[in-house]
């Protein structure tokens, strides 16, 4: 039975598929230098594709700009929104007396709730 045992593939050992009748879009290479370790990126794009001006660094992880020949793209960076905080948002809610009045309120509740706990223990 051994002599006649089938022998088949190994699952995901290689692909049935081939790249026969694939056609492969243009491609561009697009180099970005970091605007802090000053590290030069290459990125390939589809030559099609809307490229960014701006991309992160694989090193750092600062902003790299775009080089355009011999000069470095520009990123205006005016209408970026900073991110709200969560004091932020709660400032826009409260004023300072009003939190000062809230923590007061709730300092007093602990303080309560500490003297009776403290009595249960004791007896």
């Amino acid at each position: 039975m051994a002599d006649r045992s089938l022998r088949g593939m190994r699952l995901g050992a290689s692909s049935l598929q081939s790249e026969e009748g694939v056609v492969f879009v243009e491609r561009t290479n697009h180099t970005y230098v970091c605007t802090q370790c000053e590290r030069e990126t290459v990125l390939t794009f589809a030559a099609d594709a809307e490229v960014p001006e701006a991309w992160e660094c694989r090193t750092c992880g600062s902003e790299a700009l775009r080089r355009i020949g011999d000069t470095i793209a520009v990123v205006d960076h005016s209408g970026d929104k900073a991110a709200r905080t969560h004091w932020d948002m709660l400032m826009e809610r409260r004023t300072i007396p009003e939190l000062e009045e809230l923590l007061e309120e709730r300092l007093a509740l602990l303080r309560s709730r500490r003297g009776e706990n403290s009595g249960k223990l004791s007896a």
